[in-house]
């Protein structure tokens, strides 16, 4: 099905709502087919599409392993779907083990958080074995992840140990999970049971999607935490409307946003060494102090906005390295992490940089590739700003936003007022492929938004439950087809 399937446009497929309520796996199908088409950081033309009883198998083929991945993410964030089985192949340039070696073990050390980790990488037909100690699991997952960052690696193999400085009793770390759960917006906590037994969490309940239940099992990796097991967390895709939390719950007060803001920080292993100054009044948050690189501030913003009870975010934190290299080095560090990145070797990028910050120039095919790029240059030690004027030569394509796509590697999209390239369509087609966006989304309620659309903007209005679900509905517009969005929604 998905070989028909991928020589349509994203604008000419669309998933409509289903007829009946739940959707059947022909409807699943053809809604993660739809997305992945959608999606320009995935070869969807090579991965197919199978679902049976909600469970969505991918299979085919794909150039890296963060767009395996991503298949898998996108595919996540589909309602009806109940797990996601990854059967896609990677199929990277040809590259000796010790060329993939040596740039594994660079993006390590010009890492701003991994380079003090004492690891050891090997390379053996392309697949990765990374061994050492750290501090927590989440230390552990980030340096797999700037692993996978590197062209020609096949698999990675994370046997890292990490070691916590003391024990925990599990009633703590019940507690705590708990907490992390309710503080996180992507996560409905109503309805998900924790219980730990010799620092063994175990998972149980209902959420409203696949993604959501990959969230909440990341979350659950608190400190103390030996293992996680969510096999018992079902995935209930009309669950997320039962679950609405009631009207008269409590409001978080500004101490209590700023306690979940500051343990946030605390399992990021991009920020928490820096402890920024948090203060809050009246749900938003403000960020200051000094960090020594570009991408701990962007996380720590990231984290914030991820924090239930926030909704603005002001971020003043300062990028001052000690002993920065010099802007010829910063260059060819930029330089190098540019060309080993599976999704950015191919171009002819320029670097220059000027007291720290960092000028992108050149063609890239996509938004997530000029998104990407200005994310690889953020992650390189040293560099304290970037100016992305990079140009994008198929910008009808790659608009979209997954707050799933990696957990420490949120993407900033340059979206455009209106899209000058756009495709068109006419209102009423816009208007119905809108709706069929936001009722696959697991993200936003449909019922509570109201669509208009006049000359290609779309306008939408209503009363949504949250931030996230405010943006989520914006990026839906978009998917359906927008020339340009304007989001009137308001948010209790």
């Amino acid at each position: 099905m998905a070989l028909a399937l991928a020589v349509l446009t994203p604008i000419q497929l669309q998933s409509a709502e289903p007829a009946g309520g739940k959707p059947t796996d022909t409807e699943i199908n053809v809604a993660v087919d739809n997305d992945l088409l959608f999606d320009s950081s995935v070869p969807s033309n090579e991965i197919d599409v199978m679902t049976a009883e909600g469970i969505v198998i991918l299979s085919g083929s794909a150039p890296n392993i963060l767009a395996k991945e991503r298949a898998t993410t996108i595919a996540e964030a589909v309602k009806g779907v109940r797990a996601v089985v990854n059967n896609i192949t990677v199929t990277p340039v040809m590259r000796s083990d010790e060329e993939v070696r040596k740039d594994v073990e660079n993006a390590l050390l010009t890492d701003p958080a991994t380079d003090s980790y004492e690891l050891k990488t090997e390379v053996k037909n392309g697949v990765v074995t990374l061994t050492g100690t750290v501090d927590s699991y989440q230390e552990k997952q980030l340096s797999a992840t700037v692993a996978k960052g590197v062209k020609g690696v096949k698999a990675v193999k994370n046997d890292i140990i990490f070691v916590y400085k003391s024990e925990r009793p599990d009633s703590e770390i019940a507690a705590e999970v708990r907490e992390i759960l309710k503080n996180d917006i992507w996560v409905d906590a109503l309805f998900i049971i924790t219980s730990v037994k010799d620092g063994k969490v175990t998972l149980t309940g209902t959420v409203g999607s696949a993604a959501e239940k990959t969230r909440a099992t990341s979350d659950a990796w608190t400190a103390g935490v030996e293992a996680v097991n969510a096999e018992e967390l079902k995935v209930e895709p009309w669950a997320k409307d039962k679950m609405k939390k009631p009207n008269n719950v409590d409001i978080k007060s500004d101490d209590e946003i700023k306690k979940a803001v500051k343990d946030a920080f605390l399992y990021d292993p991009r920020v928490f060494s820096f402890n920024p100054d948090i203060s809050v009044s009246g749900g938003i948050v403000t960020l200051t102090g000094i960090v020594d690189n570009l991408k701990a501030k962007r996380a720590a913003e990231q984290d914030a906005k991820n924090t239930a009870g926030v909704w603005r975010v002001k971020n003043y934190l300062r990028v001052r390295g000690e002993n920065p290299p010099s802007d010829d080095k910063l260059v060819e560090n930029v330089q190098d992490a540019l060309k080993r990145d599976p999704y950015l070797e191919r171009y002819q990028l320029g670097v220059s940089v000027l007291n720290g910050a960092v000028y992108l120039t050149g063609i890239v095919d996509s938004y997530f590739d000029k998104t990407h790029a200005e994310d690889v240059a953020s992650r390189v030690n040293g560099i304290t700003d970037i100016h992305n004027s990079l140009i994008v030569s198929f910008p009808a394509y790659g608009y979209y936003f997954w707050p799933y796509s990696y957990h420490y590697e949120p993407y900033y999209y340059n979206r455009p007022a209106v899209d000058l390239n756009w495709t068109y369509k006419n209102d009423a087609e816009i208007q119905s492929d809108i709706g069929s966006q936001l009722f696959w989304s697991p993200f936003v309620d449909r019922d509570q938004v109201n669509i208009t659309v006049n000359n290609g903007v779309a306008t939408l209005t209503g009363t949504v439950d949250s931030w996230n679900e405010y943006n989520a509905a914006t990026e839906n517009a978009w998917q359906g087809g927008a020339r340009s969005v304007i989001n009137k929604l308001k948010v209790k």
